[in-house]
């Protein structure tokens, strides 16, 4: 074989090669979604096809409790779940790195029904905000996720909510509910201690019920949902003394709204382009979209969901958003518009009694 045939014949390998590439069908990318099941006290396993749009039931766990908030480790390698029953309780489950599935890895006493869980972000300490406790806490986390009795607790204003870290892990954010204040704690992540900031906490509007808040991805701004009247606030983020200063609020509540706001849950995008909260007494999902500059909103639209839409969350491609409903006892997977941030309804998926919280993960993809 002269040399220009052997050049022509490695030309047309390579060709053939690059094109069996181009064709060769792609693995779909799996993302599971854990669902507590509240009032049949367990959680739902579920499996999300992000190319076909489509929900499974892999494993459902008994836990012994009402379980409702849940929390996933930075590593993604543990799922912490509350137990709001007494005796009150943080679960721990191991997750099995290929499926997803669960395995009981330990648990711990925590002071109080907390309303709501976050581990810091180095994964060490886990927190714990109580509704009728009014205070938070800090319970140490092993080195394989383990979770220990806490090691510290706080008395916070009425109705602490939320516990969130700040990106640096330098503070945390406690959200008051019934005493319109987020509180503003410095945090040691060595030893796992908080304390007072110099100023201990940002006054919310009278009446507004401060419930959940994240923290945008350009970490200047946050925003802050109210259940009381359904509202978000915009807020200005100081990084380096740890406060919030409020700057703008629109309301999430539909047209045509009648009855009592009760918000619940809200969520950003990966991109941080959109932004979606739920309201359960209209069983709405309100749609904004993000000023990338301001962080100013822009209603887009609602969207009919789930009837009494506690808990929702988005997969980390910012492609589905699944709602669950805590009256109807089921899921709905919706595909979200790239450009609009608009819903489209897909599958919908029978679960225990009393969805509520949802946490994500993604699956390694398949060689």
């Amino acid at each position: 074989m002269n040399i220009r045939t052997l050049l022509l014949a490695t030309s047309l390998i390579a060709i053939l090669i690059l094109q069996g590439c181009a064709t060769a069908p792609s693995i779909p990318r799996t993302t599971i979604a854990y669902v507590a099941n509240a009032d049949s006290r367990e959680i739902s396993v579920l499996a999300i096809d992000r190319s076909q749009g489509t929900l499974r039931t892999l494993q459902t766990v008994a836990v012994g409790g009402t379980v409702m908030p849940l929390a996933l480790s930075p590593d993604r390698r543990v799922l912490y779940a509350a137990l709001r029953s007494e005796p009150f309780t943080v679960a721990a489950f191991s997750i099995e790195p290929a499926t997803g599935q669960l395995s009981p890895l330990g648990s711990a006493p925590l002071p109080d029904s907390m309303a709501n869980i976050a581990t810091d972000r180095s994964g060490r300490w886990l927190f714990a905000a109580s509704y009728g406790g009014h205070r938070i806490s800090v319970s140490p986390l092993g080195t394989d996720g383990s979770p220990g009795p806490a090691s510290q607790v706080l008395p916070t204003g009425k109705n602490a909510h939320a516990a969130i870290p700040d990106t640096a892990n330098r503070h945390l954010y406690v959200t008051n509910l019934g005493s319109d204040q987020v509180m503003q704690w410095r945090f040691n992540a060595a030893t796992g201690q908080l304390i007072p900031n110099a100023t201990p906490a940002m006054k919310a509007r009278a009446g507004t019920g401060p419930r959940h808040f994240v923290l945008h991805p350009n970490g200047r701004h946050a925003y802050l949902l109210n259940e009381l009247d359904g509202s978000v606030d915009l807020l200005d983020v100081d990084n380096a003394q740890g406060t919030l200063t409020p700057r703008a609020h629109w309301s999430s509540l539909p047209p045509g709204f009648t009855g009592k706001p009760w918000a619940a849950d809200m969520h950003l995008t990966p991109d941080g382009r959109f932004l979606y909260t739920s309201e359960r007494t209209s069983s709405t999902l309100a749609i904004w979209r993000v000023d990338a500059s301001s962080g100013s909103l822009t209603l887009v639209g609602h969207q009919a969901t789930e009837q009494q839409p506690r808990g929702f969350q988005i997969d980390s491609a910012g492609q589905w958003l699944l709602a669950a409903g805590q009256l109807s006892h089921s899921v709905t997977l919706y595909r979200i518009d790239r450009d609009s941030g608009r819903l489209t309804p897909g599958a919908k998926q029978a679960l225990g009694k009393g969805p509520n919280w949802i946490e994500m993960l993604d699956l390694p993809a398949k060689p």
